[in-house]
């Protein structure tokens, strides 16, 4: 496990595809505890893509689409051990009213010396605060990234998870707290810098 983060800490959440640092941000710790690690990526949080590498499927669409940096509210990640998903919690409008749960598919995080290493696998599930039920996301392009090559040996996991998430649903099942819809960052909290080097420390196993 390493090292647990403290709250108020910024914590490097990196994506890695093929044993790459494909993308980085610099996110602030709100929980961590032995079921739970709780990031909160705050408004204006810079985007960062490593200069140099292979990148057999190509740059991070974010850096291709021009994305610097994190707009809008912040939003939530909730991260159980060893889960290959985050619940990512948003909020919308002038009084940031709660917008959704969000459940985004991802390799489960591990730790680094500063932070933590994923990958987003594009396929989510979005179940809207004013919605009776949820609704899946990014299907085709899912398909389409598979066809890429982008998770080799994975596509047929991934679909599992997002399917095992879907039944959890729909037997009412909810493995998360619900208040965390009304919670609020510290107003001291600004978005934190990238540290130098953040894309050159190796990878987690």
């Amino acid at each position: 496990m390493g090292e647990r983060f403290s709250t108020g800490d910024t914590v490097v959440r990196r994506e890695v595809l093929r044993g790459e640092v494909w993308f980085g941000c610099p996110t602030i710790c709100v929980e961590d505890s032995p079921d739970l690690l709780a990031l909160y990526l705050p408004p204006g949080a810079e985007f960062g893509f490593p200069e140099t590498g292979v990148f057999p499927c190509g740059r991070h669409p974010w850096e291709a689409a021009g994305q610097r940096s994190w707009s809008g509210h912040g939003k939530l990640m909730l991260q159980r051990p060893g889960e290959a998903h985050s619940i990512d919690v948003f909020w919308t409008g002038p009084g940031r009213d709660f917008a959704g749960w969000y459940f985004n598919l991802q390799d489960p995080v591990r730790r680094t010396p500063i932070g933590v290493d994923t990958l987003d696998h594009e396929l989510d599930l979005w179940w809207a605060a004013d919605a009776d039920r949820y609704v899946w996301k990014d299907v085709e392009m899912f398909a389409q990234r598979l066809v890429e090559g982008r998770y080799p040996g994975m596509g047929d996991a991934i679909q599992a998870e997002g399917d095992r998430i879907a039944a959890l649903l729909d037997g009412g099942e909810r493995w998360w707290d619900p208040s965390w819809a009304t919670w609020r960052p510290d107003p001291a909290w600004t978005a934190p810098p990238l540290p130098a080097g953040w894309d050159r420390v190796p990878p987690a196993r």
